[in-house]
């Protein structure tokens, strides 16, 4: 009985065997080594990169006799740059590994990155990334350079879109203010791939005074198509002034919007318009349609300005519409030239229509938008004509 006990108690033994450590020995407290023909362990940029030892079970006694050895080589050696960076861990083993280039994470300042070019246009500073993986477009806003003098005391506000799809705008309020605000905001709009290429990015530039009043700076028509090959770069836009913008085939008519949900009431003011192809000399005159689905609810008409090919007409016209509406309702404007015989109809010199998403697309639906958005102030805006169809 005795021999099949001592046999077993050999058996289980021999079952189990000490494994060696494949990791190599460094002595206590050792200065850190580059294992590569480099000279110095770690050059002014560059951070020592360290691990922590390894911990291994020990009985009670040798642990208490390893903690009176490290205190006492601590107490004899001096300290070393490699643990000044430990904190209140106490240990006197590292192993090396390598070391952190500093300069991959140090974020220079913005003004060095992204100094406005020289001129006196404002600019707008941002970058555009489309994520395939995750049908994402991220735009990241830096900031404004050469903003006019008479906006630098006032807040800048800025409006994104993505036309001709997008009804929710994107704001946002820079960090400060002066000639060159900064930003510093990331979006991201959920847009398919196949739509990205169609897809024109639109900034709008507000500068709002202490008493809210807003002015628009500009704004930035930047279309995606063949634009997405340089991800990540930082790119500048000039801002498109209202005067500056051109015309189009049939002329432009500038248009001013308002909206009070109070008392229910659209206010449209036709200011001018350019570059009309004018067919005679009988003067121009604007047919506005207030439309509701396929129903046309009120039509109203401005003076006849004429002899001029750039009319300026300042008429304003109100329209009853509730708010449950605007969603659904559209404006029609019709630029006209009077017949000189009365029984046939006027000569249709271009066409524009404003309103939603059901109606609209482009610079159309922003402005009304920009109007739903920003109840009881005034939007003012050029518009290209199209021919009636």
């Amino acid at each position: 009985m005795l021999y099949c006990l001592w046999r077993k108690k050999k058996k289980s033994q021999s079952q189990y065997e000490e494994l060696l450590s494949t990791v190599p020995s460094v002595p206590a407290c050792s200065a850190p080594v580059i294992l590569v023909s480099q000279g110095s362990w770690a050059t002014p940029c560059e951070i020592p990169f360290t691990l922590p030892p390894r911990f291994t079970t020990q009985n009670q006694g040798d642990l208490k006799n390893e903690e009176k050895k490290e205190d006492e080589e601590i107490k004899m050696e001096a300290p070393r740059d490699i643990l000044a960076h430990r904190g209140s861990l106490s240990v006197s083993r590292w192993y090396p590994v390598g070391s952190v280039l500093a300069g991959l994470y140090s974020v220079p300042p913005l003004n060095e990155v992204v100094a406005p070019p020289p001129g006196m246009a404002t600019r707008l500073c941002f970058s555009v990334e489309y994520r395939h993986s995750s049908e994402q477009l991220m735009v990241s806003l830096l900031r404004l350079g050469n903003l006019p003098p008479r906006f630098h005391g006032n807040v800048t506000l800025v409006a994104l879109r993505l036309l001709p799809d997008d009804r929710r705008p994107r704001q946002a309020k820079a960090r400060g203010t002066g000639p060159d605000p900064e930003f510093n905001d990331c979006f991201v709009f959920q847009v398919s791939g196949v739509c990205v290429p169609q897809s024109t990015l639109s900034v709008c530039v507000l500068s709002v005074e202490q008493d809210g009043k807003r002015h628009a700076v500009g704004r930035v028509l930047f279309p995606l198509e063949g634009e997405l090959g340089h991800a990540g770069r930082v790119l500048w836009r000039d801002l498109e002034k209202e005067d500056d913008t051109q015309c189009s085939e049939l002329g432009d008519v500038q248009i001013s919007l308002s909206y009070s949900p109070t008392l229910q009431r659209l206010s449209v003011v036709v200011l001018k318009a350019r570059g009309l192809q004018l067919l005679t000399d009988a003067g121009v005159c604007v047919q506005v349609s207030l439309q509701i689905h396929t129903q046309v609810v009120k039509i109203k008409r401005s003076c006849v300005v004429k002899g001029e090919s750039d009319p300026y007409f300042s008429h304003r016209m109100t329209f009853k519409l509730r708010s449950q509406h605007l969603d659904e309702a559209c404006l029609r404007f019709e630029l006209q030239q009077p017949n000189d015989v009365r029984s046939e109809p006027p000569a249709l010199l271009g066409v524009l229509v404003l309103g939603p998403f059901m109606y609209a697309r482009g610079p159309q639906l922003q402005h009304w938008m920009d109007m739903v958005n920003t109840p009881q102030e005034p939007v003012k805006l050029w518009h290209g004509l199209c021919r009636a169809t």
